[in-house]
């Protein structure tokens, strides 16, 4: 095990918010008929989400380098606690078998049995994962998938450069333990957000398209990865079919696996889920819901919502707006980051901007 250093483990210390956020005004959300949103706690720059047991809920702040605990009260507001601090750049985080896995930018930390332990924290190990430590696109999103695996994304250290054979511009597995490391998927610029098929176990994932080749390309990207080897075209080709002009030269796009699904230009998809519940209507379950973060250099601000890509036999058939209302006319009040289905199906949405998590449910 690699040695582990300034990991500050916390107890039972209620957060608090040390800087002020964006005002949200919850009757600018929009969504469709019957849905509902509320914000269910305050959690400073909130944004990874990972749910634990008994309905607790582990939240990144990569900005103050903590991990919070939103821990259910019954009919009262949830208790938000700070369990982590002296990270750096804690942006993914997962829950498996009792264990909380954290990412910073060059290690992974694993929390063995952390439980409701949150007044007395287990110790933090340093997994045995040979990561960079360039925080270019180094914020590192994980989960774990079906396979038991955890699957960790590497972002390319730049807006657009050819360092693959360095180990970035990728997502990796390994085991539990950090052991058995996979390249699984190659050709992936900065995928800050994945999740699996309920039902084919297949991996799906977004990507965040390059920067300064206009306001209108290349698009962001959802793409699927039903086996490992897959390449999907960083930094050659971007969208499925754009040459990209300094790295596309004598390249073919049509080498590459071409998204499913070409997102807004510049929306910043992070969080992804399908939709597993039973609160929502019909049509919204098996469906992809993102959370699009928003453009920061286009003239025009798009994004700043979350979008819904239905599928028919598996494919996607439409991409559409689900709840907007964070960007009005020109004004930023929030950021969604996250998405998290909880057991009783409504839907948790992160933002950092406006330091919230937001419950959306169905009341029909």
């Amino acid at each position: 095990m690699k040695s582990l250093l300034a990991v500050v483990v916390l107890s039972g210390l209620v957060a608090s918010q040390s800087c002020a956020y964006a005002e949200v005004d919850l009757d600018d959300i929009s969504l469709p008929d019957g849905f509902e949103i509320e914000v269910y706690a305050d959690v400073p720059n909130a944004r990874s989400l990972a749910l634990g047991d008994d309905g607790v809920v582990f939240v990144s702040n990569r900005r103050a380098n903590s991990v919070y605990a939103v821990v259910p009260q019954g009919d009262a507001d949830p208790q938000v606690i700070e369990i982590i601090s002296g990270l750096i750049t804690p942006n993914g985080i997962a829950f498996h078998d009792g264990d909380l896995y954290v990412a910073e930018v060059d290690r992974i930390l694993r929390f063995a049995g952390i439980g409701n332990r949150f007044d007395d924290m287990p110790d933090a190990e340093v997994l045995d994962i040979d990561l960079p430590d360039e925080k270019h696109h180094g914020w590192r999103y994980i989960g774990f998938g079906p396979d038991g695996k955890l699957y960790i994304a590497i972002g390319a250290p730049c807006n657009v450069c050819d360092r693959g054979d360095e180990g970035f511009a990728r997502i990796i597995r390994t085991n539990p333990d950090g052991s058995e490391r996979q390249v699984y998927a190659e050709g992936i610029r900065n995928s800050v957000g994945f999740t699996w098929h309920p039902t084919t176990d297949e991996l799906w994932f977004t990507d965040n398209g390059r920067d300064r080749m206009g306001d209108d390309i290349p698009p962001c990207e959802l793409n699927h990865a039903p086996q490992p080897g897959m390449h999907f075209g960083f930094p050659y080709c971007h969208g499925g079919d754009i040459p990209d002009p300094e790295f596309g030269e004598g390249r073919n796009c049509e080498d590459y696996t071409p998204p499913v699904q070409k997102l807004g230009p510049h929306v910043a998809p992070l969080g992804i889920k399908f939709y597993t519940g039973s609160m929502f209507p019909s049509e919204y379950r098996g469906q992809v819901f993102i959370a699009e973060h928003g453009s920061w250099n286009r003239s025009k601000k798009i994004g700043y919502r979350i979008s819904l890509v239905s599928l028919e036999s598996g494919a996607p058939v439409s991409y559409e707006v689900f709840a907007m209302g964070w960007l009005r006319k020109k004004k930023v009040s929030g950021r969604p980051v996250d998405l998290l289905i909880l057991e009783d199906g409504s839907m948790l949405v992160s933002d950092d901007y406006a330091g919230k998590v937001y419950r959306i449910s169905f009341a029909g």
